[in-house]
């Protein structure tokens, strides 16, 4: 059985360039290894293949595989992590995690945000800044939080991003569009617990796995999960499995949201607590990190007791039994 994997190499793009934050959502060498090192087994030959320029030239060349564990990002447009996916559907070669329709839709939080609402799943109140004369047109209480609508890793999410003014709003709004070439997302600001819900499976069999619950610590920003508690998670963050009333509803919250969407084999989804205590949707995560260490997935993995090796093969096994299924199986989840 041949194996591929698809992934975005930080160390590829940092030499051609990228800034540590433009590559942030890339994979580093170490998870690449720790996937390969799971799936390794007696008549399996694991194949890497990288990034969607070199597995066009793969497919080009008449190579092909038995199944791809693809956790490329891509690197350009709104569409980026749909690329990978839909190549592989037009070769028919199965692949873990969710399909190019999926990846494209929720790469954008605000289109997320507006079909999970219809499944029932309760979001934060939120408007789309596409332009500056948009940002007048913000009629929302404050305080609001504003962040990029395509963006992986809290890139642009910062200690700014809490917003209690219309000057702040313009302000944050002004310089997000700048930097990302992209909408902005303004949500009404959720002043409760934050959690992220593990969860494997599709469809019916689709479950959570746990709820990790993420806090500041020491110099970490308390606003939100933002990208420099993330970078510096070891000093800013602090991360506990829990399993209380809060918890559980924000997983059921979690499920909802998969299922609704139809997310695939493995992944997350953020969840925050009103000024109520009620769960409300943040974003869902269908194509996970799986940095051993580092992580959300793995951690709350590791936490819970289980080996990452585990949760890779979990993972894997869900993409192959949708496989034996048959198309109808990704179509059905």
């Amino acid at each position: 059985m041949r194996i591929g994997i698809t992934y975005d190499l930080k160390d590829d793009y940092l030499k051609r360039g990228f800034s540590l934050e433009e590559a942030a959502e890339f994979d580093s060498e170490v998870t690449i290894a720790g996937i390969a090192d799971a799936l390794a087994a007696p008549g399996r030959e694991i194949v890497r293949i990288g990034c969607v320029t070199d597995l066009v030239q793969r497919l080009a060349a008449g190579e092909s595989w038995d199944m791809v564990f693809n956790i490329a990002e891509g690197c350009r447009g709104l569409g980026r992590e749909a690329q990978v996916p839909a190549l592989l559907d037009a070769w028919g070669i199965p692949y873990t995690f969710s399909g190019p329709e999926l990846m494209t839709l929720t790469l954008h939080k605000a289109m997320t945000n507006a079909v999970v609402r219809t499944s029932g799943v309760a979001t934060a109140d939120f408007r789309l800044v596409r332009e500056p004369a948009d940002i007048d047109r913000v009629n929302l209480p404050f305080p609001l939080f504003a962040k990029p609508v395509a963006e992986g890793t809290s890139k642009g999410i910062s200690d700014r991003s809490l917003i209690r003014s219309k000057q702040d709003l313009r302000e944050v709004c002004l310089d997000l569009l700048e930097t990302f070439c992209q909408p902005v997302l303004v949500e009404t600001y959720l002043p409760g617990r934050e959690f992220t819900v593990g969860l494997l499976g599709c469809g019916a069999e689709a479950r959570a796995v746990g709820v990790l619950e993420v806090a500041a610590v020491g110099r970490g920003d308390a606003s939100a999960y933002t990208y420099e508690n993330k970078q510096e998670w070891r000093d800013r963050v602090a991360y506990e499995l829990v399993d209380d009333e809060a918890a559980m509803n924000a997983a059921a919250l979690a499920l909802k949201a998969w299922r609704g969407l139809g997310c695939l084999d493995g992944g997350r989804v953020d969840v925050r607590l009103d000024e109520h205590g009620d769960p409300r949707f943040i974003e869902v995560n269908p194509l996970p990190g799986l940095n051993p260490e580092s992580s959300d997935l793995p951690i709350l993995w590791r936490l819970g007791g289980h080996e990452y090796s585990e949760l890779v093969r979990s993972i894997f096994g869900s993409a192959m039994l949708r496989a034996r299924r048959g198309w109808a199986g990704r179509r059905a989840a």
